[in-house]
């Protein structure tokens, strides 16, 4: 079963992320120009939030607030789930489900190695069923396993 810090070796450790004094405007801005969904919002080297298109379209736009007013550490969320980098996919996938989160920080050591998204986490468990479906094939064959 591949873990968190696997997975995040797989996909790459880059992070984007912004301080609690930007503003939502610059926030939604970064989401856009890299094509993601959430930023990590760091004080310093710790990890103080999370922000996602969710809370812009739930605590900005929904309550008439505007974005370039609005500073990230007023809709972040501060109780960020995050996941431990032996933990394996399904138990990442259990947090994302019960905590209904779509962005996963992985911490070592209180430091953030890269996030995972449940499409990551998707990809990964497709991949690895795939691979036992070619295991069964072979051995009900009679074939050799190449792996």
């Amino acid at each position: 079963m591949v873990t968190a810090k696997q997975l995040v070796g797989i996909k790459g450790s880059k992070v984007w992320t912004v301080t609690p004094h930007q503003t939502v405007y610059e926030a939604i801005r970064i989401m856009a120009d890299k094509n993601i969904g959430s930023l990590l919002v760091m004080d310093g080297r710790k990890l103080a939030g999370i922000i996602t298109e969710r809370h812009y379209a739930r605590n900005v736009v929904l309550k008439g607030k505007t974005s370039p007013d609005t500073l990230v550490g007023e809709i972040m969320d501060r109780c960020v789930a995050c996941a431990r980098p032996e933990q394996t996919v399904d138990h990442c996938m259990e947090i994302m489900t019960r905590r209904r989160v779509r962005h996963l920080p992985v911490l070592e050591k209180g430091r953030v190695i890269g996030v995972i998204s449940i499409g990551d986490i998707v990809k990964s468990i497709i991949e690895e069923k795939s691979f036992i479906i070619s295991e069964l094939q072979n051995y009900i064959s009679g074939e050799k396993s190449v792996h």
